[in-house]
């Protein structure tokens, strides 16, 4: 059953580094209380082996383990930076009160639920998934009195990773097929699927919040908006906006260099704190998190994913599931050097995907340091079943109604894409 070949262990045909990252897997499944144990006793083990057997894609030993961290300290370094910014970004903008007027401006009975859905959908496709889920995340608190259905919360995750899925400036996948060579036009096609996704899912979804915990509609008599804390909010998030499309548009493949979209919005923050200063209390939990995503991609990116099978739809729609693992990134990486590709199929698999799982994308990470109850995976599955649904559902719809279009030769990707900022 173990087999012993060139490249690494074998058991039962599978290499044992599929089999501890299942397992890491598992474990994050099974023991929800101890996510971020298991995530770094996983990580370790994985490394540890290549480490005895294996060897890295940049050598063997210590020296190949450094390098590898290397090679992904950019994408790790923005991960830590934009979920422990967007966590400051998040308790700004809820003590700004702003969330506490929105029940005057969104429409009664379920449909409020779906508009805010809609919003943070609208949101993401021109910022951060992280920002849009936390900020979804912090309005759905207020006008719901902080009693959320798991299965709108695994909605307005989804709702996060549909909104980016179509816009090169919107996820961390879109963004690195636009500097591996992809036209931002291919990508765009994604929202065929994305809003006939986020249409099923939502819908559903807003309707068992109102079931669960109906909107509250009474105004606060006290609630004035907090000025300083809108202008706080609104630098940070221009901030981000403005790195995120100047290293992209400016920068290139040289973004990969240096984190600049959590080097900005850190920077906004620390100069905005005279204004209003920073919440710190929020920030355990949120480093939790981060660490944990980041054990999840440091994982990811250890596994020996040399090749794909041939570009196909059937290829594509496997690859949304294998995102939902928190193997996005690497997944995507790999397609670009592939080629052969329908972008927008892609784009949509890969991004809409991770959503299945709440580990599966950083948005779902990072709203579980707000709503720790959607940690469990079983719960998540069980009440957040439409997400699934929804993928299939526009996977198949986008198929249908454009068919797979595949790149052509001339306009294949020529070159490894270097991964932006958040999604795993």
């Amino acid at each position: 059953m173990l087999a012993a070949v060139q490249g690494g262990l074998f058991v039962c045909g599978v290499r044992v580094e599929f089999i501890l990252f299942a397992l890491m897997l598992l474990g994050v499944a099974l023991f929800q209380r101890r996510t971020l144990g298991v995530a770094l006793v996983g990580v370790v083990i994985i490394a540890a082996y290549k480490l005895l057997f294996t060897g890295f894609e940049t050598g063997p030993g210590w020296a190949g383990l450094l390098g590898h961290l290397c090679g992904e300290w950019v994408t790790l370094a923005n991960l830590l930076g934009l979920l422990l910014g967007f966590e400051v970004l998040a308790h700004h903008f809820s003590a700004s009160k702003i969330p506490a007027l929105l029940p005057r401006l969104l429409p009664a009975g379920w449909g409020g639920g779906f508009v805010l859905l809609l919003a943070i959908f609208a949101l993401s496709s021109f910022l951060d998934n992280i920002a849009a889920a936390l900020i979804g995340g912090t309005i759905a608190a207020t006008v719901f009195k902080g009693r959320l259905h798991i299965g709108y919360l695994a909605a307005i995750v989804a709702a996060a990773n549909a909104g980016g899925a179509g816009s090169v400036v919107g996820d961390t996948t879109t963004t690195m097929m636009w500097i591996g060579g992809v036209h931002p036009l291919e990508v765009l096609r994604a929202y065929v699927a994305a809003g006939i996704a986020m249409v099923v899912c939502g819908v559903i979804a807003a309707r068992q919040q109102h079931a669960f915990h109906p909107m509250v509609s009474e105004l606060p008599a006290a609630a004035r908006v907090d000025a300083g804390r809108v202008v706080v909010v609104v630098a940070i998030l221009g901030a981000a906006i403005a790195a995120n499309v100047i290293a992209n548009l400016w920068l290139g493949p040289q973004a990969e260099a240096f984190p600049w979209i959590a080097a900005a919005v850190w920077l906004a923050i620390f100069a905005a704190t005279p204004l209003r200063a920073p919440h710190w209390g929020g920030m355990l939990p949120a480093l939790r998190s981060a660490v944990f995503l980041l054990s999840l991609v440091v994982a990811a990116s250890l596994m020996p994913v040399e090749t794909l099978p041939p570009a196909s739809a059937l290829s594509a729609l496997v690859l949304g599931f294998a995102s939902a693992m928190g193997g996005s990134l690497p997944l995507t990486k790999l397609a670009l050097q592939q080629g052969g590709y329908d972008w927008g199929l892609l784009a949509y698999a890969v991004g809409f995907g991770g959503s299945m799982l709440w580990f599966g994308s950083s948005a779902g990470v990072a709203l579980a340091a707000l709503y720790p109850q959607i940690r469990s995976v079983g719960a998540w599955l069980r009440d957040g079943w439409h997400v699934a649904a929804a993928y299939l559902l526009g996977f198949f719809a986008m198929l249908w109604l454009l068919g797979w279009q595949p790149a052509p030769a001339s306009h294949q990707p020529v070159q490894e894409a270097p991964a932006k900022t958040a999604r795993p």
